[in-house]
């Protein structure tokens, strides 16, 4: 599949299958995908719960009841269920933490590196904790930049998938005990096979024309 017949093919899955269980190989290649998304100055500012069992998924689904029952069968009913959550904050640990690992991956090689990528990392982290005073939105976007990737990758791979923001987020915090961990949801993905009952899959799909979109310069 090239990958304009991916983000031609994709769209978000109404319905799925229920009972049918993706093969791991994919899914360790959709955490991959994970694992390595972009994030300003490499702060990586996320935490990704994935629910493979039917425990797990019913815990995700107490998430979408009342006004979000709506989701509650495309949790229930997929083959993995991804929670993308972000942390409350950037504290000291994680900066260190991430540091740490940029050492231990080989990054730094010139002289002065590491104490160069901290300076900077903490800058734009004070940046936006004290005068832009949006950490939390900051953190948000790179969790977008992870779904992106891993919606692209998953039409890839052929794999049905939903974004999803309709949920409970204190709902689903508590159920997974995402509070006492210094973290929070931002958005669901339900991957897995499309039923007969996606009406989705066969709309035309429909997008803006390019002329309205882009501007050349």
């Amino acid at each position: 599949m090239t990958l304009d017949d991916a983000v031609i093919a994709r769209h978000t899955v109404k319905a799925f299958e229920p009972g049918k269980t993706l093969p791991q190989d994919k899914i360790d290649t959709l955490l991959n995908v994970l694992q390595n998304s972009p994030s300003s100055v490499n702060s990586q500012p996320w935490h990704f719960v994935v629910a493979s069992t039917a425990e797990g998924r019913a815990a995700m689904a107490k998430a979408a009841t009342n006004t979000f029952a709506y989701n509650e069968p495309k949790i229930l009913n997929a083959s993995h269920v991804i929670a993308l959550c972000m942390r409350s904050d950037l504290d000291e640990q994680h900066l260190q933490n991430v540091l740490a690992q940029e050492q231990k991956d080989g990054r730094f090689v010139a002289e002065g590196a590491q104490a160069g990528q901290d300076k900077s990392r903490r800058s734009y982290v004070d940046l936006h904790r004290y005068e832009q005073r949006d950490m939390p939105q900051w953190m948000e976007k790179q969790v977008y930049l992870s779904l992106g990737g891993l919606l692209l990758g998953a039409a890839m791979l052929g794999i049905d998938a939903t974004p999803m923001e309709g949920f409970d987020s204190r709902a689903l915090d508590l159920s997974l005990g995402l509070r006492e961990k210094g973290l929070t949801s931002v958005v669901l993905v339900s991957l897995g096979y499309r039923s007969e009952q996606d009406f989705n899959a066969a709309l035309p799909k429909s997008r803006l024309p390019r002329d309205e979109i882009f501007t050349f310069i």
